[in-house]
């Protein structure tokens, strides 16, 4: 199924990268889509939780750094994982239609 996602190395996390038209898989392949995509979409609340530790742990750095450029540097970086958290939700949830198709 590799074939039907590519690794978006930003989210950590495969996404469906489909060359035709939904219609145009055949049921077997659609049903075989569906499932590694429910298997992925599995994990993304790991990776979320992850994700936010490390956003804890930069807080945690921040809250004690003194130096302005590292402290900017600091947000920064907190900025980038909310942002990817921010996208592995909207994945997770505008996804749950694609999942709901696996059940009909």
């Amino acid at each position: 199924m590799e074939e039907h996602f590519s690794i978006d190395t930003r989210l950590g996390i495969p996404i469906p990268d489909l060359k035709k038209e939904w219609d145009e898989y055949s049921k077997y392949t659609q049903q075989a889509i569906l499932l590694y995509w429910e298997k992925v979409r599995g994990k993304i609340p790991d990776r979320i939780t992850d994700l936010e530790e490390v956003i804890n742990q930069k807080q945690a750095q921040l809250s004690d750094e003194s130096d302005f450029a590292r402290s900017c540097q600091l947000n920064s970086e907190i900025a980038d994982l909310a942002s990817i958290i921010n996208d592995l939700w909207l994945w997770y949830r505008s996804n749950q239609e694609m999942a709901g198709k696996m059940h009909n």
